[in-house]
């Protein structure tokens, strides 16, 4: 790049046009054409008996339930997005030629609705209305076919519950009347679910008198459309589940304690979340509804000429790929591994590898290659079984399965062998628990878990840095230009301007989450940031209106990481139209409980889903050169008290579950900017732990980018910057790094190598 436009854009905040042909890229056509696209193919057919979908020409339907009104495009909160428009179900429908829709009901549901709306209410959350008999019986009299919506609305800052006094993962009183109606009135009879996370199936899924159901999620700007499109079959489904549909909420293993205390929460079911837990521990399968990696399709598939092979340390699965059936569709091949029983407990199988085929018509088939490393099977040692800290493969057989689903697999004849248990890296034992009292085991006992005193682990920094005062002030962009090293930049400025640079600085154009640097004095730039998983979230009053896109669930149950990059890079697009170089995404926290107020943000039950998902939407957003930052770095799967709340877990668990998907992640797309937690783990803030921050991402992982703490958080700076987590957010929090330095409680180094890392980024950026 021209030095001379070096951060032009961002110096300037002056209007760009990244667009075709000079025009608008936000809010523009082929991102909404994405943004639908991405929603048609994560939208999951859960049961379709008598082949009623697709909807045949001609087909008259009565959509019953607010939802089809008062859609839920994106959650709440920091993901939320201010888009041009909403298309919603009933809208989406009555766009389709080749469907007539009982238009007096929905108009019904409209005026119920907006009068809600007009009340205050806030959208997704206020119960269903009575169905008039009237209508009731005007609906029937024009079709036999009754389309019944459901909705589900969470956001930051806050969990739903199941004590009774919230119907978020049951159906509420009004919701049971109205399907009671529509089931007793109508022969066939479709269920949508428009939610953002994991909700009760079991209603529909054992009633003969409801014939589908399709998990639609919250699909963005276009979702309407996009169900539209899959429920008249201009799209075959081809989504897949990234979590479990138990039977009741309390078959999760997370439930009985996810509301224990506002306090804390134990993880004492350990590395058997999900289908770990529900494939693994003896009489769990009969709770399962529909499995992890469930998805139905209008055509069929056949698996054939399944193999697999090792060379230097690589697993290699082809699988052909053939459609059988009459519709043009998608197949997603999963690969699991099965590890021999040893003296570590193990999940039953375990998720390493997928792919989606291309677009196959009927009788077309495909080559499909998974490829994986032997040492993806490896579980990690936490208390010395084999070889305390450190992945082991433990002695025997390894088998891979591939198929549909967890439940839908074949087993190859291929099988790992290794001979002895061998340690395949030998790690340092880093946050230990001090508090977690048992934890779950493979034959569904529960077992102490050893304690002892913890003496957490400190760093000191290797990077040494003296102000030079006096001599030829240079600014950063001669850093750029090759004409002074940055080291000897940063010797320019004094203890005063280095603690200034570590802090967030006021919003400016249209930020509205604040930004970083900004050093007038020495050229540093004031790169802005922006929030939002589901979209660059601009405020609501701006005239600008950005692409909504599919939640992150959403997008992960098109098991199509192709799709995820593209999102990443159109949203960056916008991000860099709007001035705004750092974008707060991707979220990748385990759906650890379906409770979570923001599951919504995040990818699934499985690390491996989460860190190829995020890895994919930061390989699309720092190919525009705008900074992706994954986030909330670690354990953030409860959102009640979250600043103070403390996540108590096993090693194993953090390392093979919470951190794996991060892990992925980092190695893989290299990201700029991670952000920390609020919560505590392990008795530890986030954004203070040394041994997360330096131990394992730094000198384990290699992470080179910078670290921000999320907004507001309520920990002590000194003990961050110690920890290795470089910035505190937003401009507004109190800094306590002057106080550090003037007693001795922080260095001048340990400053410095923070605000190294800050300008490295901020020189990555055009």
């Amino acid at each position: 790049m021209n030095s001379n436009k070096k951060w032009e854009n961002i110096n300037t905040l002056a209007e760009l046009n990244l667009g075709k042909n000079n025009t608008k890229a936000t809010g523009c056509e082929e991102h909404i054409l994405l943004s639908k696209s991405a929603a048609e193919e994560g939208i999951v057919l859960l049961k379709n008996e008598n082949e009623l979908l697709p909807l045949k020409k001609g087909c008259k339907v009565a959509i019953f339930g607010k939802a089809q009104i008062d859609y839920v495009k994106v959650g709440g909160g920091s993901g939320y997005v201010h888009s041009a428009y909403t298309t919603n179900i009933y809208k989406g429908l009555k766009a389709k030629r080749g469907v007539e829709v009982f238009d007096a009901l929905s108009a019904y549901y409209e005026d119920y609705v907006k009068a809600a709306y007009d009340e205050g209410k806030k959208p997704g959350v206020f119960d269903e209305t009575e169905i008039p008999e009237d209508l009731l019986g005007s609906a029937k009299e024009f079709t036999d076919t009754a389309i019944i919506t459901i909705c589900r609305y969470s956001a930051e800052g806050g969990d739903r519950r199941s004590d009774g006094t919230d119907s978020y993962f049951t159906l509420s009183e009004a919701e049971n009347k109205m399907v009671e109606t529509v089931t007793a009135n109508f022969k066939n009879v479709i269920v949508l679910l428009n939610v953002g996370a994991m909700i009760e199936t079991n209603w529909f899924a054992n009633n003969d008198k409801i014939s589908a159901a399709l998990m639609i999620w919250q699909g963005g700007m276009e979702g309407g459309l996009a169900v539209a499109n899959v429920l008249t079959g201009e799209v075959t489904p081809s989504g897949k589940l990234v979590d479990t549909c138990a039977k009741e909420f309390s078959d999760y293993p997370s439930s009985e304690g996810f509301h224990e205390s506002a306090d804390y929460v134990k993880y004492t079911e350990d590395i058997f979340v999900g289908y770990r837990y529900f494939e693994t521990i003896p009489g769990k399968k009969e709770r399962v509804i529909y499995p992890f990696g469930y998805g139905l399709s209008y055509t069929s598939f056949e698996l054939s000429e399944m193999n697999a092979s090792e060379k230097d340390g690589e697993i290699t699965v082809n699988v052909s790929v053939k459609n059988t059936g009459k519709y043009s569709g998608k197949e997603v091949v999963q690969v699991y591994y099965s590890a021999p029983k040893g003296k570590m407990t193990k999940p039953a199988l375990e998720l390493v590898g997928f792919a989606k085929t291309n677009l196959l018509n009927p009788g077309e088939m495909q080559t499909i290659v998974v490829k994986f490393a032997v040492n993806d099977m490896a579980s990690y040692d936490d208390i010395g079984d084999v070889c305390k800290s450190a992945w082991v493969l433990e002695n025997g057989e390894y088998k891979i399965l591939v198929g549909t689903s967890v439940r839908d697999v074949y087993e190859l004849d291929f099988k790992y062998t290794v001979e002895g248990d061998t340690v395949t890296e030998k790690l340092t034992e880093y946050c230990t628990p001090e508090k977690l009292d048992k934890r779950l085991t493979a034959g569904g006992e529960y077992v102490d878990v050893p304690l002892g005193n913890v003496t957490r682990k400190t760093f000191k920094t290797t990077y040494h840095n003296e102000y030079r005062e006096g001599g030829e002030k240079k600014n950063l962009i001669d850093v750029y230009n090759g004409e002074i090293s940055l080291d000897d930049f940063i010797s320019q400025l004094t203890d005063e301007e280095l603690v200034n640079l570590l802090k967030g600085k006021a919003g400016r154009g249209l930020a509205n989450t604040d930004g970083m640097g900004d050093l007038e004095k020495y050229g540093i730039p004031a790169p802005m940031t922006a929030d939002g998983p589901a979209g660059v979230r601009l405020s609501a009053s701006c005239p600008i209106k950005t692409t909504a896109f599919p939640v992150a669930t959403m997008i992960a149950c098109t098991w199509n990481t192709e799709i995820m990059e593209k999102i990443g890079a159109a949203g960056a697009l916008e991000a860099k139209e709007c001035n705004l170089p750092i974008w707060l995404t991707p979220a990748l926290n385990i759906h650890r409980s379906p409770l979570c107020g923001r599951n919504f943000e995040y990818f699934s039950e499985d690390p491996l889903v989460a860190g190829k998902m995020a890895a994919a939407k930061v390989r699309g957003i720092q190919s525009q050169n705008i900074v992706a930052t994954p986030k909330h770095f670690a354990c953030n799967n409860k959102e009640t008290n979250r600043k103070e709340s403390d996540s108590i877990l096993s090693e194993r668990a953090l390392r093979e579950i919470y951190i794996k998907g991060f892990e992925i992640c980092v190695k893989e797309a290299k990201p700029k900017l991670i952000m920390t937690a609020y919560n505590k783990f392990n008795g530890v803030r986030a954004s203070e732990n040394a041994e997360l921050l330096t131990g394992i991402l730094r000198d384990e992982w290699g992470y080179e980018g910078l670290i921000t703490t999320d907004w507001n958080n309520t920990a002590s700076e000194t003990t961050e910057v110690l920890a290795g987590n470089d910035i505190r957010m937003p401009s507004t929090t109190e800094m306590d790094l002057a106080e550090g330095l003037a007693n001795n409680l922080i260095t001048r180094d340990d400053i410095a190598v923070c605000v190294k890392r800050l300008l490295e980024m901020i020189l990555w950026l055009e």
